[in-house]
Parts: C-alpha cells; structure tokens; sequence
C-alpha cells in the first residue's frame, strides 16, 4: 500500500471540497479547507518526500494556470484530471504530468463511450492514462458517477467491467463518492472489493481519516490498493499527521523496494 497525495484546485485555489456539493453555484460549495499556499508549494513537498502517483484535479474552469504550477514543481510526479480529453492529454503530458485522468470524456450520456476511450488511447497510449472509476452505491451496485458526480451511468463497477477496462489504462482512481470529503472512515465493501477484482495499479479515496483507518484499509485490501487522503490531513486544516501518514506507508514497503 503507499500513500498517493492529492492537490484539488477549485477557482484556482487548493481547497478540500465535498465532492457531492459541487455545482455552478459557489454557495452550494461545502469547503473543508481552503489553503493560503499555491498548489507548487504541495507538489514541491510531495517531491521532497518521494511521493509519486499522486494526483491534480481541477475542479470547474479557470484551474489550468494553477495546475500547471504544481506540475512544473514536480515534473513527472504527478496524475492530472479534470476536463481532460484526447485534444488536450497531450498538452498536460507535456507540461510534466506523468498521467492524465479522464471520468467524464469516456463516460458520456451514462454510458461508456468507446469511441472516445479508444480516441486518446491512440493519442497518448494506455500507459499514460488513468480512468477515474468514482462510483456511488445503487440497489447493491457500485455504478460509476459524472457530472460533479450528479450523473449516475449504467456502468457498474464490478470484475467483468474493470477486467475489461484494464486493457485500455495505466491504473484506476476509484473515488468512494458516498464517504468522500465526509472523514467518516473509508468505505470497507468497496476496498475489499476493488482488492479483488483489480490486476492493474488502484488508488482509492474516500472517508480516511486515521491511522486506524489506514490499518484497516490495508489489511482489507491486503495491501494491494494504494490509498489517498485529503480533507483529514493535518496539511488541509484536519487532525491527521501527514508526515504520520507518510511514515506509516513507509513502513508497510518491504527492505529495499521505493518507498511511498
């Protein structure tokens, strides 16, 4: 397991939102934390620290300038999503993003739309790209979520669909949308789950707000997912050390192997 960092940019600030309440309007907006610091100061710290695989998700517009910052300070380091597309992957890859990730742009109108996935596939090639699975619990499904995750798909998470996707990405991003930015506990079906069925790299996010909860997230998964952590950070206005987290993750890598 190894901790993967995050910076979320919304109106070209870093905040901590709760996804859910994401809309056109601003105060609908639930902010966890709104930070003083510019998005290089974080990727700069993630640097410091060796923490690869993290990611940059712009949240809405007007976020482009900001994220290219943060990819500048730490070139190759870092995952980039938000309004990604086959027209404009290439342009963040260059600007240093090791990956970009796309929800939206392959989900469309409620299902998955290949034409598009096999699109920037083409263009940027599988190893390069991340597919955000963020889903949401409906009548015993996990059903992946867009539109600020407003839009429920008819495409259901589960083995058969991710084993089938697997041939198209680099790894998975699995937003657990029901506990996400809540510091709840992280959702335990769904990283069992998720443990299950993946072959390829997964980076879950949702509801961590403790070392316990680290704990548990890896004996759940059996240390085969990787984990995010935002809004329970210390370093985002919440109670939880980072530098407790890194040390924690750093802990779980076997003798000689890079650490988190």
């Amino acid at each position: 397991m190894r901790f993967r960092p995050c910076i979320d940019i919304h109106q070209g600030k870093v905040k901590q939102i709760v996804g859910e309440t994401l809309s056109a309007s601003s105060n609908d907006v639930i902010e966890n934390f709104v930070s003083d610091r510019d998005p290089g100061y974080y990727a700069s710290m993630y640097k410091q620290d060796q923490l690869s695989g993290g990611h940059i998700i712009m949240l809405g517009e007007g976020n482009e300038a900001a994220a290219a910052e943060a990819l500048a300070a730490y070139p190759g380091g870092m995952q980039i999503g938000g309004g990604i597309t086959a027209d404009n992957a290439e342009r963040y890859l260059e600007l240093g993003a090791s990956h970009v990730i796309v929800t939206s742009y392959v989900f469309q109108n409620g299902e998955l739309n290949s034409a598009n996935l096999n699109n920037i596939v083409a263009r940027i090639g599988k190893e390069r790209l991340v597919i955000d699975l963020s889903c949401k619990e409906l009548d015993g499904k996990w059903v992946v979520v867009t539109n600020q995750w407003k839009t429920y798909s008819n495409f259901e998470v589960n083995q058969v669909n991710i084993n089938q996707l697997e041939g198209y990405c680099d790894e998975f991003l699995v937003h657990a949308v029901d506990v996400e930015g809540k510091r709840t506990g992280v959702q335990q079906s769904l990283a069992r789950q998720l443990a299950e069925w993946v072959r390829i790299p997964t980076t879950y996010a949702g509801g961590a707000r403790s070392i316990d909860d680290l704990q548990l997230f890896n004996e759940l998964t059996a240390g085969k997912l990787d984990i995010t952590i935002g809004s329970a950070l210390d370093i985002f206005g919440g109670e939880l050390s980072y530098r407790e987290v890194v040390d924690y993750c750093n802990m779980l890598r076997p003798e000689g192997e890079f650490k988190c």
